[in-house]
C-alpha cells in the first residue's frame, strides 16, 4: 500500500476520535433542553454538565499525560478512546442528574491527552515541513463534528431521547478505537521517557507564552459562539429553523480554516499565528454590526470559524518549544482552549448582565483577541531574545 495512502488512513483514524470528542463536546449544548426536562432541573443547573466535562479536560490532560509517559502512543490512544466510550456510555445510562455530572467529568478526562498524542502521532508520519497540515487533519474531526456529528446526534435525540445522543458518541468512539488499532503505526515510548521529564515543560517560559495566546486570544470565538443562537433569534430576528444553518456555517469555516491555514503556518509559523489573531479581531469587531442582517452575520460567522485554525498552529508550536516534554505540552494546548471556552462566555455574560444585547459578545471577543495579540507580541520578542526555535518532532 503506498505510503501516502497509509498516511491518509492514519489521519482518518485519528480524526474519527476527534469527531467523537467534538460531537459530545458541542452536542451536549443541543441536548441541554432535553436533559433539563428529563431530570426536572432549571437551565443554569443543567448547564453544569458542560462545566463538568470541561473540568474533566483540565484535570485529565496533565495527569494522564504525565503518568503515561512510558506508554507507547498507539495503545495509549486506544485506551483513551476506550475510557471516552465508557464515559459516554455511562452518561447514556445515568439514573440521575448527579450521576450524569460525574459521568460527564469522566468523559472529559481523555480529551486533552487524546488530541495531544494524536497530533504528535500525525506529525510524526509526515515530513517536518508538513507537520501543521498533519495536525490540521486531526483537527478536521473536531470541526466536522459541528457540521455532521452534532446535527445527527441532536436529531436522534429528538426522536429517541437525549440518551440516544450519548449512545451515538459511544459508537463513534468505539469505531475510532478500532480504526486506530488497525491503521495507526506502533511508536514505542522514548527510551528516556519519565513522568518527571514531562513536567520539565512547565519550566519553559515559551510553553506558557504559547498557551496564553490560545487561552486568552481564543476566548472571543467562544464568547460569540455561546451567544450566537440568542443573537440570531433576538437581534437578527432569524427564523429558528435557520439558526442551525448558521451554526453549521461556523463549522464549515472551521473546517476550511484547518484545511488552508496550516499550509502557510508550515512556512511561517508565528507570522501566520499573528495573522489569524488579526483576522479574528476584525471578524469579531464586525459581528455586532453584521448581526442586524442575516446574510452579513452568516458571512461573518464563517470568518470567525475560519480563525479557529489558530489551534493547529499553536499545537505545532508547542511541539517546537517543549523540548523533551512534548506529550504534556501538546495536551496542555487543549486545557488552554477550555480555559478560553470558560473565559470568553463568562466575560461576555458579565457585560450582557448590565443590560447590553447579545451581539455585544463580539466586542468582548475583540478585546480578548487584542489581549491574545499582546501575548503573541511578547512571545515573538522572547523568540528573538533566546534565539531560533527548534523544529524537531519526536
Amino acid at each position: 500500500m503506498p505510503n501516502r495512502v497509509l498516511q491518509v488512513l492514519v489521519f482518518v483514524a485519528l480524526a474519527t476520535g476527534g469527531f467523537a470528542i467534538g460531537t459530545t463536546e458541542f452536542g451536549t449544548m443541543s441536548l441541554l433542553p432535553l436533559i433539563q426536562r428529563a431530570f426536572t432541573v432549571d437551565e443554569s443547573t443543567a448547564s453544569h454538565i458542560i462545566s463538568a466535562y470541561a473540568l474533566g479536560v483540565v484535570v485529565g490532560a496533565p495527569i494522564i499525560t504525565v503518568l503515561s509517559a512510558r506508554i507507547s502512543r498507539k495503545p495509549l490512544l486506544i485506551g483513551l478512546m476506550a475510557v471516552f466510550a465508557v464515559g459516554n456510555g455511562l452518561s447514556a445510562l445515568a439514573p440521575s442528574y448527579h450521576w450524569l455530572i460525574l459521568f460527564r467529568f469522566v468523559s472529559g478526562l481523555p480529551h486533552g491527552a487524546y488530541f495531544g498524542l494524536a497530533s504528535l502521532m500525525a506529525a510524526s508520519v509526515v515530513r517536518p515541513h508538513r507537520r501543521t497540515q498533519a495536525v490540521g487533519y486531526v483537527m478536521l474531526g473536531l470541526t466536522l463534528a459541528t457540521i455532521l456529528g452534532v446535527p445527527a446526534a441532536t436529531w436522534l435525540a429528538s426522536l429517541a431521547g437525549w440518551r440516544a445522543g450519548y449512545w451515538t458518541v459511544t459508537a463513534i468512539a468505539i469505531a475510532a478505537g478500532v480504526l486506530i488499532a488497525i491503521f495507526a503505526p506502533y511508536q514505542g515510548a522514548h527510551s528516556d521517557a519519565h513522568p518527571l521529564r514531562e513536567l520539565t515543560a512547565l519550566a519553559r517560559p515559551n510553553v506558557w507564552l504559547t498557551l496564553s495566546i490560545g487561552g486568552i486570544g481564543f476566548g472571543g470565538v467562544f464568547a460569540v459562539y455561546t451567544y450566537l443562537t440568542t443573537t440570531l433569534t433576538h437581534v437578527t430576528h432569524m427564523s429558528s429553523a435557520l439558526a442551525p444553518v448558521v451554526l453549521a456555517v461556523f463549522g464549515v469555516g472551521m473546517t476550511m480554516g484547518n484545511m488552508i491555514v496550516p499550509r502557510f503556518a508550515d512556512r511561517a509559523q508565528m507570522p501566520t499565528a499573528g495573522a489569524m489573531l488579526v483576522w479574528s479581531l476584525v471578524a469579531l469587531l464586525a459581528f455586532p454590526l453584521a448581526s442586524n442582517d442575516g446574510i452579513a452575520v452568516t458571512i461573518d460567522v464563517f470568518c470567525i470559524g475560519f480563525g479557529v485554525s489558530l489551534a493547529a498552529i499553536l499545537q505545532t508550536r508547542l511541539m517546537d518549544v517543549a523540548g523533551d516534554a512534548q506529550n504534556l505540552a501538546a495536551a496542555l494546548n487543549h486545557v488552554a482552549f477550555n480555559f478560553a471556552n470558560a473565559l470568553g462566555p463568562f466575560l461576555a455574560g458579565l457585560v450582557i448582565a448590565f443590560g447590553f444585547s447579545a451581539e455585544i459578545a463580539g466586542y468582548v471577543g475583540a478585546g480578548l483577541a487584542v489581549a491574545g495579540l499582546a501575548m503573541w507580541g511578547l512571545t515573538w520578542h522572547y523568540d528573538h531574545r533566546v534565539g531560533h526555535v527548534p523544529n524537531a518532532v519526536s
